[in-house]
């Protein structure tokens, strides 16, 4: 179009310029512009049942698609409650550090401040939650605010320094419909520069490799910051001795049988470790914050690439600020030839005992006995789930007894979860985002039936667009783990934390979805079989509430007052007690 187009047309070409194929959005009036123009192009839209679900599927999307960390997922949601709607998913992938951008739109220019329809203070509501959020009301600034946007959410994989996240941007509806002359956005129409990644410091090299070659009981911690850096990783730990924790940010970077895995023996590992290698990973509450009533006896060496990853709550002796890939290689480069000081009889010995405990769980998987109300332990069901998949599955849990469970009874190739804002509802909206982002690939989706029910209507939006996830119930009735809080600690007051045994397959059949509710657990591997195969699927699985999850025992419900786990409370207050 030599004479121009509307900024809606340009919005649309911008997308389709940088790639995007598939949006995740709720239709409205205030966006109907682009949409319509999008779709005209070829995009992909996944209209969805609420625009939370929306901005959950452009923040898995984003984790998963064929080159996560080059483009972010995009959502649109019309104003008001349209845009309102989005705030926890958007708070979530915020605290994920996941790079999304959500397009809003809003009332038109000459309508603000009169009451217009939907008209709230969204930007101001955004901001706290946001890399950046803003109103775009002169044509002329778009091209360049779209460039930022896309920038800004993906943060140092974007070549600014900063954190990946979601980002803001809404436009008025009259200015969708003003015209802008070609020549003043052509050249963000140009396919953007490949990310950059910082290379490491020589200097800062060296100090790493002394400090890691001379620890005799190393530990290495992998984070978000750390995916794409699976080899390296591996490389630092074959050729150190140290042993390898991962978190649900970085599941599956390392194999579970490498020797240097010792998730069972998680808390002896932290409590041991002389010098800790943090490579992408906050020191959030799911760490201890770094304490030293966590980690007693470790110094930190820190590698990452972005700010909140390099030196939050207790800084390293060495702090590597690079890319994690481009480090650790030159670490153990820098390294070749030397011995380490590693202590293999430790490393050993805990390994040993990871594979003792890992052995031990995969047996209470396949004969834990069904709780007094007859219905069977959760990790019977998750024995099957683990048996059905295969090294490339895609494994969602969410929830808050199903997520403890699952979080260390699947060893899947690439995980998702509630993430560290413990932000129930992701499954279903992850499930399906994930199906489509990875069409040939095993997807499962693991919801406890609290959680179910947050996003549960986008089974329909699953089957709508062929999403061919497979949806887990675990049915027990309940918000478990809030159940047994309040029955060990609050004198057995149950309150608020009792659901009914529901049957959501009647509800998943009366969508059109292959469903089956199951009871016994030998009819698990056959339904799960059936479910793969019919896909999108759900099986809802009535579980036992008397199974106790790893979560509940260890008081993280409990909310103790300086660190979320008992045993590191504790810890935390004997070493205040002299302060």
């Amino acid at each position: 179009m030599a004479g121009g187009d509307t900024i809606a047309g340009v919005i649309a070409r911008f997308l389709e310029a940088r790639g995007v194929t598939t949006v995740f959005a709720l239709q409205g009036g205030h966006i109907q512009p682009i949409w319509d123009r999008a779709a005209a192009l070829g995009v992909r839209f996944v209209d969805v049942r609420d625009e939370r679900a929306a901005v959950h599927m452009a923040h898995a999307h984003g984790e998963l698609a064929a080159a996560p960390g080059v483009a972010p997922g995009i959502a649109m949601a019309a104003a008001g409650p349209g845009v309102t709607n989005t705030v926890t998913a958007i708070a979530n992938a915020h605290v994920a550090r996941a790079p999304v951008v959500l397009i809003g739109g809003a009332p038109p220019r000459p309508q603000v401040g009169l009451g217009a329809l939907q008209e709230v203070p969204q930007v101001a509501i955004m901001r706290p939650i946001t890399r950046a959020a803003w109103t775009v009301r002169d044509a002329r600034q778009v091209p360049a605010a779209l460039d930022r946007a896309w920038r800004l959410a993906l943060g140092g994989g974007g070549g600014d320094g900063g954190d990946p996240g979601p980002v803001y941007i809404e436009f008025p509806t009259d200015v969708l419909r003003e015209r802008l002359p070609e020549s003043l956005f052509e050249a963000a129409l140009a396919p953007p520069p490949p990310p950059r990644r910082r290379p490491p410091d020589g200097g800062e090299i060296t100090r790493a490799v002394a400090e890691i070659w001379s620890a005799e009981k190393p530990l290495v911690i992998s984070g978000r910051g750390a995916r794409g850096a699976g080899e390296g990783l591996v490389r630092l730990l074959d050729a150190t001795g140290a042993v390898y924790l991962d978190t649900q940010e970085s599941r599956g970077l390392v194999p579970d049988d490498h020797p240097a895995t010792v998730a069972a023996m998680r808390g002896a590992a932290m409590r041991d470790a002389d010098l800790v290698v943090l490579v992408g990973r906050r020191l959030d509450y799911q760490l201890g914050y770094g304490s030293p009533a966590v980690f007693p006896n470790a110094r930190f060496v820190r590698l990452a690439d972005v700010p909140g990853e390099l030196s939050d709550n207790r800084r390293g002796v060495v702090e590597v600020a690079a890319a994690p890939a481009l480090a650790l290689d030159a670490i153990v480069d820098e390294a070749a030839g030397r011995a380490p000081k590693a202590d293999r009889s430790w490393a050993e010995g805990l390994r040993a005992r990871h594979v003792e405990r890992a052995a031990k769980l995969k047996a209470r998987m396949a004969e834990e006995p069904a709780g007094s109300d007859g219905y069977m332990h959760p990790y019977r069901l998750l024995g099957a789930i683990d048996a059905a998949l295969d090294p490339d599955s895609i494994v969602i849990a969410d929830g808050g007894d199903i997520l403890s469970f699952a979080r260390i009874a699947l060893s899947p190739g690439t995980y998702l979860d509630a993430g560290a804002l413990g932000c129930l509802g992701v499954g279903v909206p992850f499930g399906v985002a994930a199906a489509l982002a990875c069409p040939g690939r095993k997807v499962i989706s693991i919801n406890g039936d609290g959680a179910f029910g947050f996003n549960a209507m986008e089974i329909d939006t699953a089957l709508r667009h062929d999403a061919r996830a497979v949806f887990v119930v675990a049915n027990n009735g309940g918000w478990n783990i809030e159940r047994h809080d309040q029955l060990t600690n609050y004198d057995g007051r149950v309150r608020g934390a009792e659901l009914r045994f529901s049957d959501y397959a009647a509800m998943a059949r009366a969508l059109g979805l292959h469903a089956e509710r199951i009871e016994d657990p030998a009819a698990l591997p056959g339904a799960l079989e059936r479910a793969f195969a019919k896909a999108p699927a759900l099986l809802d699985v009535l579980v036992t509430r008397d199974a106790v999850s790893p979560d509940g025992r260890s008081g993280l419900a409990g909310v103790p007052d300086l660190q979320p786990l008992e045993t590191w409370d504790a810890a935390e207050k004997n070493l205040n007690s002299g302060i």
